[in-house]
């Protein structure tokens, strides 16, 4: 499982023409899912990026977490992060879970998230549709994580 994680001002979602989900401060983060993925690797992501300090105190020093600063965090389902480029020109997604799997596991990601920040707290994209997705980058901060 991979994640992007970008500290944003704001993020938001639009399918089709129509806003399906925004948020303020806080994370956007691009979730890819990978064959072979399971529940412990989805536990274990939601908790790092719940955990995570990329958020300045006081001091100026990145020390505070999402949860630390009540910020929000909106959730894309992103399997080209799972893109294998290593031949040829064209990437090849053999690595990425099957639809029915990654949406399982990315919902469950979003579900521990919501217990550890809280319901109101985490917006998601529309699995499998064409979504633009636009935030303002805070710092910027850009964050891979690979568990």
């Amino acid at each position: 499982m991979k994640a992007l994680l970008q500290r944003v001002a704001e993020a938001s979602v639009t399918v089709g023409g129509e806003m399906v989900s925004s948020i303020g401060g806080g994370l956007l983060v691009l979730l890819g899912v990978a064959v072979g993925d399971d529940e412990a690797k989805a536990d274990a992501i939601a908790r790092k990026i719940a955990q995570l300090r990329i958020f300045e105190d006081e001091a100026g020093k990145m020390n505070l977490s999402v949860a630390d600063v009540g910020g929000e965090v909106l959730v894309v389902s992103q399997f080209t992060l799972m893109a294998d480029c290593r031949k040829g020109n064209r990437p090849s997604f053999v690595d990425a879970a099957r639809p029915e799997e990654a949406d399982a596991l990315y919902m469950g990601v979003v579900a521990k998230l919501r217990e550890r920040l809280g319901e109101g707290k985490v917006k998601t994209g529309v699995f499998r549709t064409h979504m633009e997705v636009r935030l303002l980058n805070d710092g910027p901060v850009t964050i891979a994580l690979d568990v």
